[in-house]
């Protein structure tokens, strides 16, 4: 009886370290992998004319644009929307996003004041859900200060600005 049941609580061990080594087979984590940043679109303010004493444009992550002080916004040729990057990562992963502070923008008059980003979509920090090669879209949004036509005259006005992207 007794080697019998030694047999029996050998034959559980041995089905208890099966059946956990299964499981730790399918919790295994993926290996590391770089992610990928590409930018899909370009943060633009669109068009607008400025009154006397200038104001703010701001672009939203979403897409909607506002305008404050003695901005009035126009629909002509210029499209507005926000800037859009694509993160390609594995599932899971927690990614991070550094946006700058404030970008120079320069046109026909030299400087205008400032554009500050200052929002993202989805908000940092996320968890990635999609599996490449699908991506994840990050919205970035600004807010463009404009002084008053002396010290910002009409034109097209370029700049750029970097974000940066880390994961965990």
């Amino acid at each position: 009886m007794v080697v019998r049941k030694e047999g029996i609580r050998v034959i559980i061990v041995i089905a208890l370290l099966l059946i956990l080594g299964a499981a730790h087979s399918y919790a295994q984590e993926l290996p590391p992998r770089p992610m990928k940043v590409t930018t899909f679109q370009n943060l633009s303010m669109g068009s607008f004319i400025n009154g006397n004493s200038g104001g703010t444009v701001t672009i939203t992550p979403e897409g909607s644009r506002t305008s404050t002080g003695d901005i009035f916004l126009v629909n002509m040729n210029s499209p507005f929307y926000p800037a859009i990057f694509e993160v390609e990562a594995l599932p899971g992963n927690i990614i991070h996003i550094q946006l700058p502070v404030f970008a120079t923008l320069v046109g026909p008059g030299g400087k205008i004041t400032t554009l500050e980003i200052n929002s993202s979509l989805p908000i940092s920090p996320f968890i990635n859900s999609i599996n490449p090669p699908h991506r994840t879209q990050v919205r970035v949004g600004g807010t463009l200060t404009v002084g008053s036509p002396l010290s910002t005259p009409a034109g097209s006005y370029h700049g750029s600005f970097s974000v940066t992207f880390m994961q965990e």
